[in-house]
């Protein structure tokens, strides 16, 4: 299905939409470099506050739990309050957040401290996607998405090469109260110049009606099988990479796999620029072929399946280079795959309802990273350390969240060209 039509209404884009949305995407890039601090911090994490593998995981778990816990409320407010008041929110907690885990002296409060971090990166992305579609058309909308991921991969990038050399270098509170100037930053720019849609493109203003509203925004959200389409596609491609790049990459690649911290920190950047590349391709192909969608998704999670199985079955003391080389490029493509999932939320709901979508569609991934943090932890710990059982805990959620998306693909599709159909009949009969 082509989606080369501009729709009635539909924003132009242009110069000024680029600057206002880059904007709200630098907010996102730095939630994302505090969101992935860890990832590169996990074993000297460890070391400062005395803990073993499921309490380091307790760290990521809790900061998920509250990202996946806020996605809902976060949709909602972008709907009712605006991109810009969400996003200085957001800025001001993340920031908050990184301080508080630089200058945490025990394990409590070092928790307390992701927890708000969490908090405040969980109103990020969902208002990004928000400020993209009030400002670019809709054609534009796959596109924008992946290029919106792309740049927050850019931030999990400067935490692996910066972030991580900062640490080593200058030592654990300066390397993180430095980071979180980033945040004061962009909490600036987003209040001076930061607009929440182009003049003359003001949504229609929805009266406030407590929580009836709130209760029918997300029933009418939930009802939608592209919705829940986009939940479960999100949920199966995100969490592999997220796992390993939040938290137990670095310990599987340098305890499991015998490599030194500067060759894991590696494989962990390819991750990163595999995501950017592939992102790219991925927007470029939707956009032009919408059918694309579910092949690519399905596609992502075989191969990351396929890759793992090789990866932890291999009978040698240690996987060959290339063969975990290539796990990391694949695992490049999940990223990009998740972002599928608001391209079939986002044609399933009307405007007023496109943050609680999003919303629900952002959770399924999170979810999904944060159940397996844990399980990862526990058979660790249970099991002495044997990654090769703990990673296929992989295996159960993507087997989940594949029958679930092929539960839901026909109803979704039926929907979608019911709407699309409608859409070109009110189009025709528009008054000129």
């Amino acid at each position: 299905m082509s989606t080369n039509t501009t729709l009635p209404g539909d924003p132009p884009g242009g110069r000024r939409a680029a600057a206002v949305w880059g904007i709200g995407v630098a907010v996102y890039f730095v939630a994302v470099i505090f969101r992935t601090s860890l990832g590169v911090a996990g074993l000297d994490a460890a070391a400062r506050f005395h803990v073993n593998a499921s309490a380091l995981s307790t760290f990521s778990i809790l900061q998920l739990l509250v990202y996946a816990g806020m996605q809902i409320p976060v949709g909602l407010l972008v709907d009712r309050l605006g991109t810009k008041r969400v996003l200085s929110i957001g800025a001001v907690l993340f920031t908050a957040g990184q301080l508080g885990f630089a200058f945490s002296p025990s394990y409590g409060t070092a928790l307390a401290s992701r927890a708000l971090l969490g908090c405040g990166d969980a109103m990020t992305f969902i208002s990004v996607l928000r400020l993209g579609s009030r400002w670019f058309p809709a054609r534009r909308g796959p596109l924008v998405a992946q290029l919106a991921g792309l740049v927050g991969m850019a931030g999990n990038l400067v935490s692996t090469l910066v972030l991580a050399r900062l640490l080593h270098g200058v030592g654990w509170t300066p390397a993180f109260a430095g980071s979180a100037l980033a945040g004061a930053v962009v909490l600036v720019l987003v209040l001076l110049f930061l607009k929440d849609h182009p003049e003359g493109y003001a949504p229609e203003p929805l009266p406030h009606q407590g929580a009836a509203y709130v209760r029918r925004q997300i029933a009418a959200s939930w009802r939608e099988p592209g919705t829940r389409l986009g939940l479960w596609v999100h949920f199966t491609t995100q969490f592999p990479a997220m796992v390993f790049l939040l938290l137990w990459g670095m310990p599987f690649l340098v305890q499991d796999q015998g490599l030194s911290r500067a060759t894991a920190g590696e494989l962990l950047t390819l991750v990163v620029l595999s995501n950017m590349v592939i992102g790219l391709v991925y927007g470029q192909i939707v956009a032009r072929h919408h059918a694309a969608r579910l092949p690519l998704a399905l596609g992502t999670v075989a191969a990351t399946a396929t890759l793992w199985a090789a990866t932890l079955a291999c009978p040698a003391a240690h996987a060959p280079m290339g063969l975990l080389v290539v796990l990391c490029v694949v695992l490049g493509a999940c990223g990009p795959a998740s972002m599928l999932g608001f391209d079939f939320a986002r044609p399933a709901n009307p405007p007023e309802r496109q943050g609680t979508a999003s919303g629900i569609t952002n959770m399924g991934g999170f979810v999904a990273s944060m159940t397996t943090l844990f399980a990862v932890g526990v058979l660790l710990d249970a099991t002495g350390d044997d990654y090769t059982v703990a990673f296929s805990f992989v295996f159960v959620l993507q087997a989940l969240g594949v029958s679930q998306i092929l539960r839901l693909r026909g109803r979704a599709a039926r929907r979608e060209r019911e709407r699309l159909v409608a859409s070109r009949v009110e189009t025709v009969h528009v008054p000129v």
